[in-house]
């Protein structure tokens, strides 16, 4: 193919090249490795990333090819490789979606989009009685063996998740987490969704992680916890049916949590890292606001 053939003579005309290398070319070049880096460490976790290695192994059939002159195998791969892109691309679609998702919700994007408000809350707290009730409730379920899900948001919105269910907007309380996930009653299929301190839907429908590195013990209530954690920043607690052990998933991880005091401490460290960066945000504007906007003295001397 063409492209092969100029790689081949790119490479043997590399000497040639090195002499005329100047400070921008250099930028761009650590550019794109950094880029390449970053997109590969996000493909190896998905199914690009198998994809990724078949590429390769038709990539060094195709420089073999050139190499040997084997133009009938070229003629066809020239033809057909414009279609395979089309196609890899509707092949990769959601990996895509998901990648420029993290893209958006990186600090540097988030930081500039926090000023409109499209990615960010400002709720109530998670206050320390709500993650006692958080960790009776888990801890009496994991006892009852009784299966539970349930989302705590933090920055981002579960908006298009609490939709899926039944709206509560009720109070947190052991009592009512317990009653929800209880057996053969109507509310116990599903994710609890906690926003603040309440609990606003029940019964809600999260999406599966298709992460295949993930170990095939785990059932779709895991798998679902992964998948929300992965999508948003929300952190979610599980606790097994079969086993009655309590996990907890964030970041596409999951994190299993050997007893209700290992899950207190976690939640609240969580917490208060929230609790510090949004109070970090707040003095950030309002030390801008100060500097923006002049004083009253001032603006009386300027009166004056």
């Amino acid at each position: 193919m063409e492209f092969v053939t100029r790689a081949i003579n790119y490479l043997k005309n590399m000497g040639i090249y090195m002499t005329t290398v100047q400070w921008r070319d250099v930028i761009e070049i650590l550019l794109i490795a950094f880029l390449l880096y970053y997109i590969l460490a996000w493909m190896k976790n998905t199914r690009a990333w198998s994809l990724l290695k078949g590429i390769i192994v038709i990539a060094l059939f195709l420089v073999v090819a050139s190499i040997l002159k084997l133009d009938t195998i070229l003629w066809i791969a020239k033809n057909v490789v414009n279609y395979a892109v089309i196609a890899l691309l509707l092949v990769l679609q959601p990996e895509l979606r998901k990648g420029l998702e993290n893209l958006g919700r990186k600090n540097f994007l988030g930081e500039l989009l926090s000023t409109t408000g499209m990615h960010t809350t400002d709720v109530e707290r998670v206050t320390e009685t709500t993650i006692s009730e958080l960790v009776k409730a888990c801890t009496e379920m994991g006892k009852a063996r009784t299966g539970a899900l349930i989302v705590i948001q933090r920055n981002e919105f579960l908006s298009e998740y609490e939709t899926t269910g039944i709206s509560i907007d009720g109070k947190v309380t052991s009592g009512l987490l317990i009653n929800i996930f209880e057996k053969n009653t109507p509310l116990h299929d599903g994710a609890v969704i906690v926003v603040g301190n309440r609990v606003t839907a029940a019964t809600c429908y999260l999406p599966l992680s298709d992460n295949m590195a993930l170990s095939k013990d785990l059932g779709t209530r895991h798998r679902a916890a992964v998948g929300v954690s992965e999508k948003t920043d929300a952190i979610t607690i599980i606790v097994s049916e079969e086993t009655g052990r309590i996990s907890l998933a964030l970041d596409g991880k999951i994190e299993p949590i050997s007893d209700g005091e290992q899950l207190r401490n976690r939640l609240t460290k969580l917490m208060s890292k929230d609790r510090d960066r949004k109070s970090s945000r707040r003095n950030k504007k309002n030390d801008k606001r100060a500097v923006n906007s002049p004083s009253v003295e001032g603006a009386a001397d300027e009166k004056s």
